[in-house]
């Protein structure tokens, strides 16, 4: 029986990590029963809380080789409420996230950075009504099992998004700053 040259072998071996390696990122996903997204904007000075419904994320990352990482995430606009028929009702329009025009906000990282203890930073394209802004949040990463949770808190001006529009742009009765809080639960994430 005849043997493999060992360039071959050496050849076959480096194929073979690397495919083993693609299949491990490919394996990362969100699983999103177990993820929420919610925010809080203020009216009139009193806190208003609302969430997203739907959303999903692409993940290729190694927390021991954050730098390497990428991630690409995607709301469905559609999806969000604050736990009211009108107010639900209203959201959709134009004045706020005209969602038959902007259906989806998006991030994509453009760099990972790790911080120490679970903490990263993520930099990257935030995207919402069409309007894209630079933007860096903060994530703190717990593992439990088999499963890793990503979670943390944004600040973002509404009105740079152009989120309430005409009227609803006086930050008097709506104000500017919305939080934004993620807690997210992945699988296929490497130990760290």
């Amino acid at each position: 029986m005849k043997s493999f040259p060992t360039t071959a072998r050496a050849t076959a071996l480096v194929l073979l990590v690397a495919l083993c390696a693609t299949a491990a990122q490919a394996e990362q996903k969100l699983l999103p029963a177990q993820s929420e997204i919610t925010f809080v904007s203020k009216q009139m000075g009193v806190p208003v809380d609302g969430r997203f419904k739907k959303f999903d994320a692409q993940i290729a990352f190694d927390p021991t080789k954050p730098q390497t990482g990428k991630i690409a995430f995607t709301i469905d606009i559609a999806s969000v409420t604050l736990g009211s028929p009108e107010p639900d009702a209203e959201l959709p329009k134009a004045p706020w996230f005209n969602t038959a025009k902007f259906p989806q906000a998006t991030f994509q990282s453009s760099s990972i950075k790790g911080l120490g203890g679970g903490k990263f930073e993520v930099t990257g394209k935030l995207t919402i009504k069409g309007n894209a802004q630079d933007a860096v949040v903060p994530v703190t990463l717990m593992q439990t099992g088999p499963n890793t949770t990503a979670s943390g808190l944004l600040t973002i001006k509404r009105l740079a998004y152009k989120i309430g529009e005409n009227e609803w742009a006086d930050t008097a009765m709506v104000a500017d700053d919305v939080q934004v809080k993620f807690k997210l639960t992945l699988t296929g994430v490497a130990k760290f």
